[in-house]
């Protein structure tokens, strides 16, 4: 995999390092090595896949309080998506930024969300899936998130925002 810093602190967008032949490519989607070697937590306890029908529809800003801070990893595997990570850990040098970039299946690329930071994403198209991996078992005690149009963190968006769940508009506005 190639790495690149996304400008949040300890979160990095992966790119296949592609192996190509006349049949096509291969690429490594995952490696605890690679993982660790950059510090990211590659102590995976769950894989999760989101399907989503609506073009412009918003899922997020979610994250999990402590204990249970987890690290995701994030494909989108059918069709696109705008993808956001927002840092939430008061102590990080980036608190309060976020960082946002097209998934696609096209383009392979994989967004990882730290530990104590929030993810959500806007969908591009009709009828998108998102795959991601999970380092925490999810605890329904434990969830929590902020709203996707909190002014603290002026997150912008590409779209319209089509659809967003009861829960994901309820969110309080974020502390200043």
């Amino acid at each position: 995999m190639i790495f690149s810093e996304t400008g949040i602190k300890g979160s990095y967008v992966a790119d296949l390092k592609k192996i190509e032949d006349s049949r096509g490519f291969f690429g490594r989607a995952f490696c605890t090595t690679e993982f660790s070697e950059l510090g990211i937590t590659s102590d995976i306890k769950q894989a999760n896949l989101s399907y989503t029908s609506k073009k412009g529809t918003i899922r997020g800003m979610h994250f999990q309080k402590h204990p249970y801070e987890e690290m995701k990893a994030i494909r989108c595997i059918r069709g696109s998506i705008f993808d956001v990570v927002l840092d939430l850990r008061p102590e990080s040098e980036t608190f309060k930024r976020w960082f946002g970039i097209k998934l696609s299946a096209e383009n392979y690329k994989m967004l990882i969300i730290p530990e104590g930071c929030a993810h959500g994403f806007q969908t591009l198209e009709n009828d998108i899936e998102v795959f991601y991996l999970v380092s925490k078992e999810f605890s329904p005690s434990h969830d929590a998130g902020v709203r996707f149009d909190d002014p603290a963190f002026q997150i912008h968006w590409p779209l319209k925002v089509s659809e967003i769940s009861d829960k994901d508009k309820s969110f309080k506005d974020f502390p200043l």
